[in-house]
């Protein structure tokens, strides 16, 4: 048995300029963390030969590999001709709820399948092949900061170039810092779930002819830049940077918010939060909120009717938690 556990990720500022539409054309940027909220994969040798068992979100009992609904799985077990295994899935978060868990779950499924295998990659290579296996065999319309988001771990500044590398690296946080904001931070599950490929290209499709909307994409990417340099002196201005982020974001598409999502956002910043976003493509799912102090509190307050969740930072990224 081998299990793999890879974290969600919360992206602070430069969302949505890791697309290549953009990116290729102007250069992207997005600073973001790793949280402590996870999806877990686990592979053994199935009992049935050659087979496969499957159990994620559905379960499936197949005999090649060409018959796997699944296809991340089916394009990642093609790659690494892996058969004849018993496959589960689980994470601490619904899907579709904007943290990052479709490109997780790939960059978790190639780490599982390395040490299934004895094969040794690390991190940075797991987010690229990531990449490769989401945009380029499978054709997925999305970006490419989830899957460095999720393989890294901590607080990450990464930069997106024009012929598609991308570098990263790593912003210091002392404890106190640390202290400072994962205390002030918060989600609040607002409900519902949405594909993040359908949002983005509805986004690319919009944008790419948008004069006002590159405007505000290139302001994000520079905007991440900043932050890159301020963040790690006073992890204050981190309000004011998500909620500039955020009324940047929710101009350049109609399905990135829509009114309860509008009001939502109100009701925490007139709660004390100093900024705030709507986490993912857009739609639905989670806010993130910046409250530091006794705010936090009353952000919690100002939403009986949702749950919500403190935050901690993973500072591993992905990585085997059992091997036997």
């Amino acid at each position: 048995m081998i299990i793999s556990r890879t974290p969600l990720r919360i992206s602070f500022c430069g969302g949505g300029t890791d697309l290549p539409f953009f990116y290729r054309k102007h250069g992207g940027a997005v600073v973001s963390m790793s949280i402590a909220r996870y999806v877990f994969l686990s592979m053994h040798k199935y009992f049935f030969g050659d087979s496969y068992l499957l159990k994620y979100s559905k379960t499936e009992r197949v005999g090649s590999v060409d018959q796997i609904d699944h296809r991340i799985i089916r394009q990642v077990f093609k790659d690494y001709n892996i058969a004849g295994v018993d496959f589960n899935s689980s994470a601490d978060v619904p899907a579709g709820t904007g943290l990052g868990s479709s490109s997780a779950f790939t960059v978790g499924l190639l780490n599982l399948c390395n040490a299934y295998l004895g094969i040794y990659e690390d991190r940075s290579r797991l987010a690229a092949k990531a990449c490769e296996v989401e945009l380029e065999k499978l054709g997925e319309p999305i970006g490419k900061q989830d899957q460095y988001g999720c393989a890294l771990g901590g607080l990450n500044y990464i930069e997106f170039h024009e012929d598609d590398s991308v570098s990263h690296a790593v912003l210091p946080m002392s404890v106190e810092m640390r202290a400072r904001l994962e205390g002030g931070l918060v989600l609040i599950y607002l409900g519902g779930s949405r594909s993040a490929s359908e949002v983005l290209q509805e986004q690319a499709a919009t944008a790419d002819k948008n004069a006002q909307a590159i405007a505000d994409m290139r302001a994000m990417a520079d905007m991440a830049r900043q932050l890159r340099g301020e963040i790690i002196g006073n992890v204050d201005v981190l309000g004011d940077y998500l909620h500039e982020g955020w009324e940047r974001k929710r101009r350049l598409s109609a399905g990135i918010t829509n009114p309860a999502i509008d009001a939502a956002y109100a009701r925490a910043r007139a709660a004390g939060a100093r900024g705030g976003k709507l986490l993912g493509a857009g739609g639905a799912g989670f806010l993130l909120a910046y409250a530091p102090g006794e705010a936090r509190d009353s952000v919690v307050d100002a939403f009986p009717d949702c749950n919500w969740f403190p935050i901690r930072a993973d500072m591993v990224g992905t990585t085997i938690v059992y091997s036997d």
